[in-house]
């Protein structure tokens, strides 16, 4: 057999400071045109073992023994000079947020044509030409737009089809692709993994996908390396490791896909406790000169009711609408036309008390909706506030209870900081219900974890479901969540409702063409029992 392109053996990598091992004595190789996914949880080591292969690691981190063999070379034996320049034709990487890892003060065509410009140096016209050609190979409609255009002008898919774009210019021996569809919907996120499929399948490029996404490993990948606390615990063909996983670490991230059993008892709606009808939502232009663009209707005449006790899913790609009706259900943005009703009374522009008291949102990112400067039992209580008559002792009980409810007990005197992502998105739950909520709205609150985590925080949203008795409406494009927890789902697509129904309804017999796509493109696992045929990931 011939040499694999990259050889990683006995891998070691530490905290400078404490000695502490983040990657400890990780092996593993990938042939030239193999397609390798790299699988666990966060803090497993997965991006830390990746990016070492770059020499990017962190400040604080340093390798302190392993070889790392890229293409006959040992990385740890050449110049930072000639490691640079390994960089790009060698090597590229797709990070997993592109806004982050893209200039937003240069244009789109000056970032990718640097990387052309420094191992190339091809004459001006010619990095234009192929910069536009990789454009369009990504499926991007207007390249020339796209070359002279800034990062924050297109969405999430599009930045990343750009991201791809820049690192294939080079036609890398290896990609190594970082969680690059995490915070894409379904559609999206395979559209961009087909593009990489096909360009790395074009250039003869072996890819390492990073990911904790077990249908994409899947759908992709021919080989799998499963990482758990920085040690390699189970490698070997993905469909083998997934089917039938030797280590329990493994069993324990398949079984944490979410799952539908047949037959399953769903629960009964209440009253009437929420309504919608003709809501439409729009945003304005911006402004230019003394000329103003035409707005968007990000909502068009949604008509939509939520019983009590009852979850309602709302799915559909990037750009649907979903967000934006949850929020204006809560009166949190205006709306252009409609009328939102709250147990049978209209719900003014400016909500009253009342309406405000009963509803809560819980955030896609939980950091950023904690205030760092309060501790976690301030953060749970302050909704309390507004309710009369509650003795400060009696709200210190109230927040312990509902501490423990969510499992973190004793977590009180705690920062936001101090919690993983998946603790600080059961904090923000237990704010949201603390003062028991009729209506709950939960924008992507499972989107950004790790599938063990996702697990946890869905059955947790379901058990306190149960037993306080909220409405909820589930924003979302997690199909294999949206399956577990959803009693009806709504599908949107261009700001309208464009298929709803039960859950089973939705996901058993689709009617419209979108709501068939969305099912098409989400991978699923195949595990032959026969209550659970097929298992979204």
């Amino acid at each position: 057999m011939t040499a694999p392109l990259l050889d990683i053996e006995g891998l070691r990598i530490e905290v400078e400071r404490t000695g502490a091992a983040v990657v400890d004595d990780v092996s593993f190789q990938i042939r030239s045109g193999e397609f390798l996914a790299v699988v666990g949880e966060s803090g497993s080591g997965k991006t830390v073992a990746a990016r070492a292969v770059l020499g990017l690691l962190p400040p604080g981190l340093r390798r302190v023994s392993g070889r790392i063999v890229l293409d006959g070379k040992d990385l740890a034996k050449v110049s930072p000079k000639h490691l640079r320049a390994l960089r790009g034709p060698a090597v590229g990487m797709v990070f997993q947020e592109p806004m982050v890892s893209l200039n937003p003060a240069i244009s789109v065509g000056r970032q990718m044509a640097e990387g052309l410009s420094l191992h190339l140096r091809l004459p001006r016209q010619e990095i234009r030409a192929r910069c536009l050609d990789m454009l369009a190979r990504v499926q991007i409609r207007d390249p020339a737009h796209t070359f002279d255009a800034y990062p924050h002008e297109f969405s999430g898919g599009m930045r990343q089809r750009i991201m791809l774009a820049s690192v294939m210019l080079l036609k890398p021996k290896l990609l190594i692709a970082d969680e690059p569809t995490t915070a894409l919907d379904t559609l999206t996120q395979r559209e961009v993994l087909d593009l990489m499929v096909d360009l790395a399948r074009d250039h003869g490029t072996s890819v390492v996908l990073i990911t904790h996404n077990l249908g994409l490993v899947a759908r992709y990948a021919q080989r799998a390396v499963v990482m758990q606390q920085g040690r390699l615990v189970e490698t070997g063909a993905a469909r083998q490791i997934l089917s039938a996983p030797q280590q329990v670490y493994t069993r324990q991230l398949v079984e944490a896909l979410p799952r539908r059993t047949t037959g399953a008892v769903r629960r009964s709606a209440g009253e009437l406790l929420m309504s919608v009808s003709g809501l439409k939502v729009e945003f304005g232009g911006r402004r230019r000169f003394f000329q103003r663009k035409p707005g968007m209707r990000a909502v068009d005449g949604v008509d939509l009711d939520i019983h009590a006790g009852e979850t309602v899913a709302v799915v559909g790609g990037s750009g649907s609408g979903k967000t934006t009706l949850g929020r204006a259900m809560l009166r949190l943005i205006p709306s252009a036309a409609g009328q939102v009703r709250f147990r049978g009374k209209d719900v003014p522009a400016v909500a009253d008390r009342d309406f405000r008291l009963s509803s809560q949102l819980v955030f896609q990112d939980p950091y950023s909706s904690l205030d760092p400067r309060m501790r976690v039992g301030d953060i749970v209580a302050e909704p309390l506030r507004h309710v009369t008559g509650l003795s400060a002792g009696d709200r210190a009980k109230r927040v312990d209870r509902m501490l423990d409810e969510v499992g973190l007990a004793g977590f009180g005197g705690r920062w936001p900081h101090e919690l993983s992502g998946g603790q600080r998105q059961r904090i923000a739950i237990a704010r949201a219900i603390v003062r028991d909520p009729l209506f709950v709205v939960a924008d992507e609150p499972v989107s950004a974890l790790d599938m063990t985590i996702q697990a946890q925080v869905l059955k947790l949203f379901e058990r306190l479901q149960v037993r306080y008795g909220f409405a909820c409406l589930f924003i979302s494009h997690d199909l294999a969540a949206v399956e577990q927890v959803a009693d009806r789902v709504v599908v949107m697509q261009g700001g309208r409702i464009v298929e709803q129904g039960s859950r089973d309804d939705i996901f058993d017999r689709p009617q419209h063409d979108y709501t068939k796509a969305l099912l098409a493109a989400a991978p699923v696992l195949d595990f032959g029992k026969p209550d659970e045929q097929r298992v979204r990931a």
